[in-house]
């Protein structure tokens, strides 16, 4: 059975206007954390990110808390422990490859932020 070829199984997180944009919000998907983060890129199309909520650099579950920004070309977030930056596209490390994280497809659709794990 080819895995790649499944359907992914999409949940509802929340309504888009309750994540402050520029910021993350941590949500349970099947019973793993999720850091879900929507990103005001300055234009009209609203971005949602959902990376791995646990950082191995700390070993805490913090990222969600993390701060979001841009080195060169990635759009990254910093841990808010030991500040390791972690693509918000692909969930690596860009300090420490080894403490890479993995990466959701997110997305809104009707005002809803969905996150498929």
């Amino acid at each position: 059975m080819n895995l790649d070829r499944l359907p992914l199984a999409w949940t509802p997180i929340c309504p888009i206007d309750e994540i402050v944009p520029n910021t993350g919000v941590c949500a349970l998907v099947n019973g793993e954390q999720v850091a879900v983060f929507h990103v005001d890129n300055g234009d009209a199309e609203t971005v949602v990110y959902a990376i791995e909520n646990y950082d191995p650099g700390s070993q805490a579950a913090v990222i969600s808390r993390g701060l979001i920004g841009s080195l060169g070309e990635r759009l990254v977030v910093a841990s808010p422990i030991y500040k390791h930056h972690f693509d918000l596209r692909t969930g690596e490390c860009l300090e420490t490859p080894a403490y890479s994280v993995s990466a959701f497809s997110a997305r809104v659709e009707d005002g809803q932020v969905w996150v498929a794990v």
